[in-house]
């Protein structure tokens, strides 16, 4: 079971990723060399999972850990298998009940204290291809409990064009991923909201692809 991801990532993920798109990695050396860490990036495409698995070496693919939503990934049970053993996701309900709250968290917790890599969109689902939408405040309260843990913004741009919302045709398309710097001194969540927006604003400006709208106007 243990070589079923390493398997897939080279044999599928990083083929499909580096070959049929055009991939410009802008910072590539801002990514974690080892956990925890937590990589939170817009999201457009179920692509855009499989590019951010594409961009660290095989030897570190085990530790890296997407987190998506248990409505979607785990609807049945071929789809709860490849989930959990081929891309090791952490699931989680998009709308838990009031007393799962305080748990929703758990295994994302645990995974950091394991030292792994958590891959997580913070607007919650996709968007319209490169729209991005208000940030959800449910990283702010997993960082706050990991203070130690960098959280780098990542900004995708050209893969909801790819692989839109709603289709299973690839269509090659040119790419950025554009890696920024760990989010530093934030002190609640409204302010950690702020400094991740500001932060997605300035990686945007180092887009080749396209440049995006959000709710409020271009970024």
């Amino acid at each position: 079971m243990k070589l079923l991801k390493p398997l897939f990532i080279i044999l599928i993920v990083k083929p499909l990723v580096f070959v049929a798109l055009g991939l410009n990695i802008i910072n590539r050396q801002n990514l974690p060399r080892k956990g925890p860490a937590i990589l939170a990036a817009n999201h457009n495409s179920h692509l855009d999972t499989m590019v951010l698995l594409a961009l660290f070496p095989i030897n570190m693919v085990h530790k890296i850990r997407p987190v998506a939503a248990a409505d979607y990934f785990f609807k049945t049970r071929l789809t709860s298998w490849l989930s959990i053993n081929i891309f090791g996701i952490i699931p989680i309900k998009r709308s838990p009940l009031p007393s799962e709250r305080s748990t929703m968290f758990n295994a994302c917790h645990q995974a950091l204290n394991n030292g792994d890599i958590l891959l997580i969109f913070p607007e919650g689902s996709r968007g319209a291809p490169e729209v991005m939408s208000g940030l959800k405040k449910g990283l702010y309260h997993l960082a706050k409990e990991h203070r130690e843990c960098p959280v780098l913004p990542v900004m995708m741009r050209g893969l909801g064009h790819a692989l839109p919302k709603g289709t299973a045709r690839l269509v090659p398309f040119n790419c950025d991923v554009v890696i920024g710097s760990a989010l530093e001194h934030y002190t609640d969540a409204d302010d950690f909201i702020e400094k991740m927006q500001s932060q997605y604003k300035e990686l945007n400006k180092y887009c080749i692809v396209s440049t995006i709208d959000d709710k409020s106007g271009t970024i």
